[in-house]
């Protein structure tokens, strides 16, 4: 049995309803179109399943509720992996474009800038345009980061050195408007500029690639924490009760609390809100993700409760026949066109692209950037579902059945 995940305006999910945050205007984007380009520089490098769990905590970052230096941090980490690449050229030029990439802006103020030195001595100098709409020169937050890290004047207000002339227009992604990562392009260009003595210092003590597994000392105590969140979660509804600032996951979308009240913002085609456990440090995260990348980290801490266990069991019996389902619909999504004879109410994918069948016709929904419509295996029970996923999520899913 086909179970169709919904999917509404699929090409233009944008994170944040414009009622969200009460009586103000919310900044906001197409988030996954940040790391579309990068993640797909990454699989053509040869990094793999390693692109896309990258890719999505980048993206992630760009929301309002992650840390001044969260943005940076997921840089960090893509250059880091390019270097493993044969110090991947274009992957390190679209992670210093993506970490000049505005964030979102839940009250129309600039967002404050990270206030530590990067990893990579190629991110050194780089920092993030405000959208053009932003109220100059208001801040949010505590006033700690109304300047870069090492600048003494932003001019004109809004303006990044991948785009001196000013802010990025609203929505709009940087890697679009702009080639050149701007002063900050060590690695790139001919002559890189040299890096500020707090940045060297970073670089040089920076290890040359990611850990491959997170530390044992609290890897365990981070995934039991992820899932007893995720229980949580599950459990509360845009009333529950909350607290100023608190961070959550309601009915699958990422939620903040805003005057004792959950503002919930969705997630793009085919991700979900989840829990996460930190990987270098101890405690977790909440972001968008897919089910399988989610359960996999989670896995991967070892946190894996006496009821799991029982349910991998049970789900073993399915599983195997999901990823052989999946295989075969794919192969017949191959061959069909929009003018392909259907039966109304039936859903497949007509060209990398959501179709339905209405009158006898397949009438098509194009994805979001970096994404392609797949028949992918169920976790939970047997059958398959329709949605929008990246090519190589779509593979390791599969290939996860052993299909």
């Amino acid at each position: 049995m086909v179970h169709f995940t919904r999917m509404v305006a699929v090409a233009s999910v944008v994170f944040g309803a414009a009622n969200a945050i009460p009586l103000q205007r919310r900044i906001a984007q197409v988030i996954t179109e940040a790391t579309a380009d990068w993640e797909q520089a990454c699989i053509k490098a040869g990094g793999g399943q390693q692109c896309n769990p990258i890719s999505q905590e980048a993206f992630g970052a760009l929301l309002a509720a992650p840390p001044p230096c969260a943005q940076q941090d997921a840089a960090d980490k893509m250059v880091t992996l390019a270097k493993t690449l044969n110090k991947n050229a274009e992957m390190i030029r679209l992670a210093q474009l993506y970490v000049q990439q505005p964030r979102n802006a839940p009250d129309s103020l600039q967002v404050p800038y990270c206030q530590q030195a990067p990893k990579n001595n190629e991110l050194a100098g780089l920092f993030h345009c405000q959208f053009a709409s932003s109220k100059f020169p208001q801040f949010s937050g505590d006033q700690k980061g109304n300047l870069p890290l090492g600048v003494t004047a932003v001019n004109p207000p809004g303006s990044c050195p991948a785009k001196p002339d000013g802010p990025v227009p609203d929505g709009q992604q940087l890697n679009k408007i702009v080639t050149n990562p701007g002063k900050g392009n060590a690695g790139n260009a001919a002559a890189a500029p040299p890096a500020t003595p707090a940045a060297t210092q970073a670089a040089a003590a920076a290890p040359a690639a990611a850990p491959a597994a997170p530390a044992s000392g609290f890897a365990l105590n981070n995934g039991k924490d992820a899932i007893a969140l995720n229980e949580k979660f599950a459990s509360l509804t845009a009333d529950s009760p909350c607290n100023a600032g608190e961070n959550a996951c309601v009915g699958g979308q990422f939620a903040q609390c805003v005057n004792g009240k959950f503002a919930v913002t969705g997630c793009s085609g085919g991700l979900k809100c989840f829990a996460l456990p930190l990987v270098n440090s101890r405690g977790t995260s909440i972001t968008c993700d897919t089910e399988a990348d989610a359960n996999a980290r989670i896995a991967a801490t070892g946190a894996i409760a006496k009821r799991e266990h029982a349910e991998f069991e049970r789900r073993a019996a399915f599983t195997l026949a999901n990823g052989q389902k999946a295989k075969a619909l794919n192969a017949k999504f191959a061959t069909l066109s929009e003018n392909s004879p259907c039966t109304s109410g039936e859903n497949a994918c007509v060209g990398g692209k959501f179709a339905q069948c209405a009158n006898g016709k397949f009438v098509t929904f194009p994805c979001a950037a970096g994404l392609t419509c797949k028949a992918l295996p169920l976790v939970n029970s047997p059958g398959t579902s329709i949605t929008c996923d990246t090519e190589a999520d779509a593979n390791a899913r599969i290939a996860a059945t052993g299909a």
